[in-house]
């Protein structure tokens, strides 16, 4: 059993309305989504775009790697017709084409020669360098004869037996020692195909021999080869270096600044030099550049004839890459900046709807407790009419039937009588009032002029305003101006409005009531004071029933009217200044839109 104390006799519930913004996740949930997608797209756009970009550098490499392999082929081709120079024992001249790879394999040694002769003049030649510098070049001998034709440096001794035990005899005629090694030379070119150039110094102090044997010749013949086809390729098209390197990684030809050389530690090499790769393109940075480069096998006759590497420049497809990279970010931050645009929008509102929702339910329950509340108000101010009524009666009767013949008490009778009388009145004004305002107000509208409306009104307050000492002015004009009316009621309401007026001027005041045309196809009436005027705070709650600032009555005068100008679709602006006076614009419209009547709300 619940206690007295504790037992709820009425409680009113209002619906929870705290669940979870699910809208708002929803929306950020898809969002989420749509971006993530978004930027997989991206991703996946910028990675086929770099794709299409190096792919079309790689085929650029490899159309460069091409042009070098067929005018190497090409220049190969035309050493070998100068080694040939004779059909079936005719002499056959070689034409300028022919000569020039020949003219440069010779230029080449020749330069080797002068190499060494530099490097002899300085003093600084050794058995050991000759040795390295034949190593390095490549070459099968390199010898250094004085002017008495003895050789002083050699990179190799050549073999006695090449000569069938008979070697040639060394004479003491320096001219005569060089002939013989010549002649040496030229017997080891008949054994084992090894060609030589000697070189004379000019002031004949000695000779410079260089050796090549087959595979001396081809790699020489083949590096000539590459260095000529490399000058007809030029300079452009995005080259940075260009490398030729042969399987013994021995270089046959570079051209631009080249890069660290990773030829043997590269896991790469081995399996392009076994064919296992056709050609592999990586991203490199050099001299503060970014470049690609391609490495690929170099091939001669449709052989592996050795390794190419081509550094292309990326300046361009990085640019590019950058940009599509920015412009996706861009993108995808003006989709994110929406989205939580979006979500604080529809968080914002539907706060706000939700706290709009939870004041209309307060505010419906409130309404609905104010009406229970009117209603037995109603019928118990109904009920209260009957008993002040037979108070009145009987307080009329004493007074007639009862009147002491003392005259001191005869006095204090009437003056008892008469507060009795005038309280009752009062109550049933109050009464009158409420009544009033409670009661469904169903309008009844027909075409009258409002001046008429304003006559009546001046009429029937005019004693009252002299009795207090304040002059009514009129302004309307001749011209009777029309409108949509329930004349009682609207009587009622500029009464009230007239009355409030004349109530806030304390002594000697004016009041104005004028009629105008206002804008929109409306009529203005206005009833202007010169009382006690309003602060902001006053003005805004004026039309509240539960506002009054009288001491007697209930302060529902404005309230009603409000709803009867309410009800004939009208409007009404208030202008006040504390200490200078009020202004009640009603703004009524002058055609009918409801011919059967409204109901004010």
């Amino acid at each position: 059993m619940m206690s007295p104390e504790k037992k709820v006799v009425w409680q009113q519930q209002f619906p929870r309305f705290n669940r979870p913004f699910l809208q708002p996740l929803a929306v950020g949930l898809v969002c989420a989504v749509l971006i993530a997608l978004i930027l997989m797209m991206g991703i996946m756009d910028l990675r086929r775009s770099e794709r299409t970009l190096i792919g079309f550098m790689e085929d650029q490499g490899n159309r460069i790697i091409e042009v070098v392999e067929r005018l190497t082929e090409e220049n190969l081709k035309t050493m070998i017709i100068a080694s040939q120079r004779t059909t079936g024992g005719a002499f056959v001249p070689l034409s300028e084409q022919v000569l020039t790879p020949q003219k440069l394999l010779t230029d080449a040694i020749v330069a080797m020669g002068r190499e060494i002769d530099n490097r002899w003049k300085r003093e600084h030649l050794s058995e050991a360098y000759i040795r390295k510098y034949a190593q390095e070049k490549n070459l099968y001998l390199v010898a250094v004869l004085n002017g008495w034709g003895d050789v002083i440096f050699q990179s190799r001794t050549l073999p006695d037996n090449l000569f069938d035990g008979k070697v040639p005899a060394m004479t003491a005629d320096r001219s005569k020692k060089t002939a013989d090694l010549i002649s040496r030379l030229n017997q080891l070119n008949r054994l084992k195909k090894i060609g030589f150039i000697a070189l004379s110094r000019k002031d004949k102090s000695g000779t410079i021999i260089l050796a090549l044997d087959r595979d001396s010749l081809r790699y020489w013949g083949t590096r000539v080869s590459v260095e000529k086809a490399m000058e007809k390729l030029g300079e452009g098209q995005g080259i940075v270096y260009l490398t030729v390197r042969d399987k013994k990684a021995m270089p046959l030809g570079n051209a631009g600044e080249l890069p660290p050389e990773r030829t043997k530690e590269d896991p790469l090499f081995p399996k392009i030099l076994a064919g296992a790769v056709t050609f592999e393109s990586r991203k490199v940075s050099f001299g503060g550049k970014s470049l690609l480069e391609i490495v690929a096998p170099f091939r001669l006759g449709g052989e592996i004839a050795g390794i190419v590497r081509v550094g292309l420049e990326r300046g361009n497809t990085d640019q590019i890459l950058d940009e599509n990279r920015r412009n996706m970010f861009i993108f995808l931050s003006f989709v994110v900046l929406i989205a939580l645009l979006s979500m604080w929008l529809l968080y914002h509102n539907q706060n706000r709807h939700l706290a709009g929702v939870v004041e209309m339910t307060r505010q419906l329950g409130k309404a609905e407790r104010l009406s229970s509340l009117g209603q037995l108000a109603a019928g118990v101010a109904h009920e209260i009419r009957n008993p002040l009524n037979a108070i009145s009666m009987a307080s009329q009767r004493l007074k007639r039937e009862y009147m002491p013949e003392d005259e001191e008490k005869n006095k204090e009778f009437g003056t008892l009588t008469g507060v009795i009388r005038d309280e009752i009145r009062r109550l049933n004004g109050i009464i009158e009032e409420f009544l009033t305002f409670s009661k469904s107000r169903r309008l009844e509208l027909h075409d009258c002029p409002v001046q008429e409306v304003l006559r009546k009104i001046t009429t029937l307050i005019s004693e009252e305003a002299a009795a207090r000492g304040i002059s009514l002015r009129t302004d309307w004009g001749n011209k009777p101006i029309v409108i949509p009316m329930d004349m009682d009621k609207l009587q009622q309401a500029l009464f009230n409005f007239v009355k409030n007026a004349m109530e806030s001027i304390s002594g000697d005041g004016i009041v104005t009531l004028s009629i105008r045309n206002a804008e929109n196809g409306r009529v203005s009436i206005r009833v202007t004071d010169t009382g006690c005027g309003m602060i902001t705070e006053e003005v805004d709650r004026i039309f509240n029933p539960e506002y009054t600032t009288k001491e007697k009555g209930l302060g529902l005068g404005l309230p009603l009217a409000h709803e009867i100008i309410r009800g004939h679709g009208g409007e009404i602006r208030v202008l006040s200044r504390k200490g200078e006076g009020t202004t009640f614009e009603i703004l009524l419209p002058s055609e009918r839109h409801n011919d059967k009547g409204a109901k004010s709300s």
